[in-house]
């Protein structure tokens, strides 16, 4: 539970796995970081053990509390679930988020702090040869007065807020990786994403007037052309607004499986424009260079971006190592990047020369 220091040959990185018997001991991913009205900066996560079932092949299982002074140096919080957990898959089998959880999104608001999550169940999905257990993931929602002690809120589909598509639809696959954005005319938005066999990721919306009961507006945004960045489509994102336009961080993977953050800006959160970046393949924050063997050479992704009061910004995100296979045997870790100045469009790693 020592606070980390990032090593001089590993900029960015300010989150490893945890030790042997935590929770989040094999792989840490999709950090989501606020800076609270105490004062202090909160970081919840996903993450697993070695132990935890092998045959949901996501970085996903469990979830945890990380707490720090600066934003930099962090210490776990244990909570009270397994192994040091906060939050974990329900108990109930017939649930949405009986076999895994992930957060995607955590806010204050009215005195209590909002979780968005995902989760999936037992059931096993077949696509040709490939076969995967809790693909079908839906987001639900839980709150919370400390941010340790997490309460479910109950909704329509098994517990979740939103269905899976139809046979057919863009979305049949899972809906999953939900952040809400409640905005300045009294509507809240809903951004998640799917896995389309034949398109790739793409990003879907639902809209509400409450925060509880949601209709999906559909697809907004999809893959990229041939040779850049996010060709093989957009996944995890974070929205947030920016000098009164929405701005919208996300991640996308190529052909050969490297993934780049990108940014797409929208004047009504709803239909988007992509900004061209000036990294590799139009991206704005890139892997470290490839046969680097720097911990993040892989993939940069899961994007949350926290703007600062003198009007610069922290990209908190995770990185992969290159050499693995899919995402079981790479290794997952959480790093820092920071803009230059207030430009949002260029980024650099915490600690890097």
């Amino acid at each position: 539970m020592s606070d980390l220091k990032t090593p001089i040959d590993q900029p960015g990185l300010i989150l490893t796995p945890g030790s042997a018997g935590w929770w989040d001991s094999e792989r840490v991913s999709s950090p989501q970081v606020l800076y609270c009205p105490d004062g202090t900066w909160r970081m919840w996560y996903y993450g697993r053990d070695a132990s935890f079932d092998r045959q949901i092949n996501l970085p996903t299982g469990r979830c945890g509390l990380a707490m720090s002074a600066d934003g930099i140096n962090w210490q776990r919080v244990p909570g009270s679930l397994t192994m040091g957990a906060v939050f974990e898959p329900h108990p109930d089998p017939s649930r949405f988020d009986s076999a895994h959880v992930g957060v995607s999104n955590v806010y204050f608001h009215d005195g209590l702090y909002w979780m968005w999550y995902f989760g999936g169940d037992r059931t096993v999905v077949e696509m040709g040869e490939f076969k995967a257990k809790g693909l079908n993931m839906r987001p639900g929602c839980a709150i919370s007065r400390d941010g340790i002690k997490w309460v479910r809120l109950e909704s329509t589909y098994r517990g979740a807020f939103l269905d899976l598509g139809k046979v057919g639809e863009f979305d049949a696959l899972f809906c999953a990786w939900p952040q809400v954005l409640p905005d300045d005319d009294g509507m809240w938005k809903m951004y998640y994403h799917t896995l389309n066999p034949k398109r790739g990721f793409l990003v879907g919306l639902a809209i509400s007037t409450d925060g509880f009961h949601w209709e999906k507006v559909g697809e907004i945004l999809a893959a990229g052309e041939p040779g850049s960045f996010d060709e093989r489509g957009i996944g995890t994102r974070h929205v947030l607004k920016i000098n009164r336009q929405y701005v919208m961080f996300y991640e996308g993977v190529n052909n050969s499986g490297y993934h780049s953050i990108g940014l797409a800006i929208s004047d009504d959160g709803i239909h988007w424009q992509k900004e061209k970046g000036e990294q590799a393949g139009g991206s704005i924050f890139s892997p470290a260079q490839k046969g680097s063997g720097r911990w993040d050479a892989r993939a940069v992704g899961t994007p949350c971006v926290v703007a600062l009061d003198d009007g610069s910004f922290r990209l908190y995100y995770i990185g992969a190592n290159e050499g693995g296979h899919d995402e079981l045997s790479s290794q997952h870790q959480i790093g820092l990047a920071v803009s230059a100045g207030t430009n949002f469009r260029q980024w650099q790693r915490w600690g890097e020369i």
